[in-house]
Order: C-alpha cells, then sequence, then structure tokens
C-alpha cells in the first residue's frame, strides 16, 4: 500500500505527521527545486500509488491542488481522500482559513463525497483510514 501526500506546500508541516505516523509507504512530492522531471514523477505517482491524499491548509498559496482533488475525484474516486484542516500553526506564526474560506472548503469536499471519494475532517481520521488498510 502507497499513499500520494498531495495537497499544501508553502512550508506546511502537515507532512510530516503523516510521514511519523503512516503504517504504509507513501510518496511526498515536495522538493527543493521543481522540474519537468518532477512533474512527470508526480504524475506517475498520482497513477500507481493506491491512495491520493489532497491536504490543504491555510498556508496554501495556489489553486491547483484543489483542481487535482477534484480530477481525481472524478477519474479515480476509489483511491482519492481529500481533507483542509483550519488552522496551520508553526512555531512562528498562525495561519487560519477565515468563514469564507471554510464555507468554500466545505463544498469541495461535498463535491468530493458526492464523486464517491473520499472527505476526512481531520489528519487524523485520514492517518486512521490509511494505517486501517495495513490492519484491515
Amino acid at each position: 500500500m502507497k499513499v500520494f501526500l498531495g495537497g499544501t506546500c508553502a512550508n506546511s508541516k502537515w507532512r510530516e505527521e503523516f510521514e511519523k505516523e503512516l503504517k504504509i509507504d507513501y510518496f511526498n512530492p515536495v522538493v527543493e527545486d521543481w522540474t519537468e522531471e518532477c512533474y512527470q514523477q508526480e504524475l506517475k505517482e498520482r497513477e500507481e500509488c493506491d491512495f491520493c491524499l489532497y491536504v490543504i491548509t491555510p498556508r496554501m498559496e495556489g489553486v491547483y491542488s484543489i483542481a487535482e482533488v477534484i480530477d481525481d475525484s472524478n477519474k479515480r474516486p476509489e483511491k482519492t481522500i481529500f481533507c483542509f484542516i483550519e488552522k496551520d500553526i508553526d512555531t512562528y506564526s498562525s495561519y487560519t482559513f477565515n468563514k469564507s474560506q471554510i464555507k468554500s472548503l466545505t463544498a469541495v469536499g461535498k463535491m468530493v463525497v458526492a464523486n464517491r471519494a473520499r472527505w476526512f475532517t481531520t489528519t487524523q481520521h485520514c492517518i486512521e483510514f490509511l494505517n486501517g488498510q495495513v490492519d484491515g
């Protein structure tokens, strides 16, 4: 079992939590220098991984991850997982979504579910689900 860790980059630390707690293998697409080769590897991993997880945090700078999760929830609903977290906290500051952003992200979650994919409201629920794939 393997999960693609998609979603917010921008120095968000959510992947570190997953990397510490996951019992299954994972692919972290974040690299120091993004190249065409990195992009092609990401496409390959999204196709081959058992699950494609997209965690959106308030550090999100672009909207491409939202497009990816909707695209995958249409094309590969059985392996697509969406989650957003309202607060992204690091050592120096705290980032939060505003009410309008939360409303929009909730609508994205409902769309993902309507496409027969999964939407979890906490990263811990995502980790428990993924680890359950090993245990179950």
